[in-house]
């Protein structure tokens, strides 16, 4: 697409803007994969659309405020890059735009305030349990609060699991084969600390030393995806600082945290650490494409009759990581498991970060289209590799009443050890 763009008035962030402005010949091949596109229904609400208006604004042709409430709406899962024949790098538009943005117009109070008290819980597990703890407090006064804070309260579990401080080490069953570091995740820790459970005792059983190193911090993610650059660099920073170079891979049980991961070279783009943040990224890596390509050393036992496991792929592994076949290998490996694909696979679940708490009505009708479509398979189990979409879909689940479980790919396994 010819632009206008003078990449170099927005720093270190421009170029990647203005290449996939520039890539994009306006075919209209992502509108039927976009989710918001077709749940509202207008072309402002597609990818196409949205470089348009990005394009516009980084050209001075449109006023950053007007382009916003469009681009807030797009949920960042990128199931428009697989399905684009030009191959558009959205992923280097989208939230450099949101962060280049910034402090260019200012929002509503109420909405400022919801994002300020989520950057300073989620990221944090000790702040982050007790602010689930305290919603209960909260929702007797639910009436008397602005709209934009209620969907804090509606998303909060009734309860949250007591905390399971991780081991520094987890030594190798048998023969040690690898040894890894593991990304134990901020809002997991807190909402399904068993996921990390569940992968230590996988890893360990089939060889793998775990190191958990204590000064890890949030992947920097949640703040990438809504434009606060500064705190995603940050966040990054520390995990450079705090994860070592003599493992065979920074391991991620989380899609959200992988693929943010795998973006640190850009949240980190004309900073000193820039290469830094490229060596790192290219030691992150999926825990199931790790024990895929390691090979199980001991195969699972199964569950001693046939299950039906319904698979979800989450859109920042499927989409972002090009991770599908993995999950799956490992699931087949388990003796009796059957496998149900859902239909419309590529669709998000609307969870996508802070997205149900900042967009509550498009990602509710997103989860419950996804939940219905996983019902439709006839499954027991649906497998997914990321905590926000099992938070996600289990709450759907609850909601229309079904007995549906949900659980990581690592819960599954490991259940199917025992």
């Amino acid at each position: 697409m010819l632009h206008t763009i003078n990449s170099e008035k927005f720093g270190p962030l421009g170029a990647p803007m203005a290449g996939a402005v520039q890539a994009c010949v306006h075919c209209g091949f992502c509108l039927a994969a976009c989710p918001t596109y077709l749940e509202l229904g207008l072309e402002m609400y597609s990818p196409r659309g949205r470089i348009v208006l990005m394009k516009e604004v980084l050209e001075g042709q449109l006023e950053w405020s007007d382009a916003q409430p469009h681009i807030d709406r797009c949920l960042g899962c990128l199931a428009c890059e697989p399905a684009c024949p030009s191959g558009v790098p959205y992923r280097d538009l989208i939230s450099p735009f949101r962060a280049t943005a910034g402090n260019r117009f200012k929002r509503p109070f109420a909405e400022r305030l919801r994002r300020r008290l989520a950057a300073m819980t989620i990221p944090f597990p000790g702040r982050f349990r007790l602010a689930l703890r305290a919603a209960g407090l909260g929702r007797m006064v639910r009436p008397l609060l602005p709209r934009a804070l209620r969907p804090m309260l509606d998303l909060a579990p009734a309860s949250v699991p007591a905390a399971r401080p991780l081991p520094a080490v987890s030594p190798a069953r048998g023969a040690r084969r690898a040894r890894v570091a593991l990304l134990a995740g901020c809002a997991q820790q807190v909402l399904e600390p068993d996921i990390n459970d569940a992968t230590i005792d996988v890893l360990t059983r089939n060889g793998v030393e775990v190191i958990v190193p204590a000064a890890q911090g949030c992947c920097g993610g949640l703040a990438w995806h809504v434009g606060d650059r500064a705190a995603a660099q940050k966040f990054a920073r520390r995990n450079l600082d705090a994860f070592p170079t003599d493992v065979d891979a920074i391991i991620t049980n989380a899609a959200g945290c992988g693929s943010a991961m795998h973006e640190y070279h850009l949240i980190l783009r004309g900073a000193p650490e820039e290469a830094r943040a490229a060596a790192f990224r290219g030691r992150v890596v999926d825990v199931s494409v790790f024990l895929t390509r390691l090979g199980l050393s001991e195969a699972p036992r199964g569950f001693g009759r046939s299950v039906r496991i319904a698979c979800h792929d989450a859109c920042h592994l499927n989409n972002a990581q090009g991770v599908s076949n993995e999950p799956r290998a490992l699931l087949r490996s388990i003796p009796g498991v059957e496998l149900c694909e859902p239909g419309d696979a590529h669709l998000c679940c609307g969870s996508a970060g802070t997205y149900n708490l900042d967009q509550p009505e498009i990602a509710a009708a997103l989860g419950e289209q996804k939940t219905r479509t996983l019902l439709g398979t006839g499954a027991e189990i649906v497998a997914t590799g990321n905590i926000g979409c099992l938070t996600q879909i289990r709450a759907h689940l609850h909601r229309l009443g079904s007995p549906l479980r949900v659980q990581h790919t690592m819960q599954i396994l490991r259940d199917a050890y025992r």
